[in-house]
């Protein structure tokens, strides 16, 4: 059976890239094998250079072995969480009164 790949715009595979070579810089600058931190991560060294070519077909779940080897776990929690736009549409979606709430008797 044929695995099915997740196709991308030209512009969200440069940013797959562009991740991919952070997580090998990472690793360089510890100075760490592709074997050592494959170990590290339970995964096979060839799962590991396609997440460091940015692949987008392996599953995010390496991807966080990955960064747990590299001690950058923590990296992961800040994954879309400053979302402007998001919150500009709730807002934008918020029910406002009409009018100011009667005072009571003073």
């Amino acid at each position: 059976m044929k695995v099915k790949r997740p196709l991308l715009l030209p512009r969200h595979q440069r940013i797959m890239e562009q991740v991919g070579e952070q997580f090998k810089l990472a690793r360089l600058r510890r100075k760490l094998s592709m074997e050592q931190v494959a170990e590290r991560a339970n995964i096979s060294r060839s799962t590991l250079w396609n997440i460091e070519k940015g692949d987008p077909g392996v599953a995010i779940g390496n991807y966080y072995q990955v960064l747990t080897a590299l001690g950058l776990e923590k990296d992961m929690a800040s994954l879309a969480s400053d979302d402007e736009l998001g919150r500009k549409i709730q807002d934008a979606e918020l029910i406002t009164k009409k009018r100011a709430p009667k005072r009571g008797n003073e």
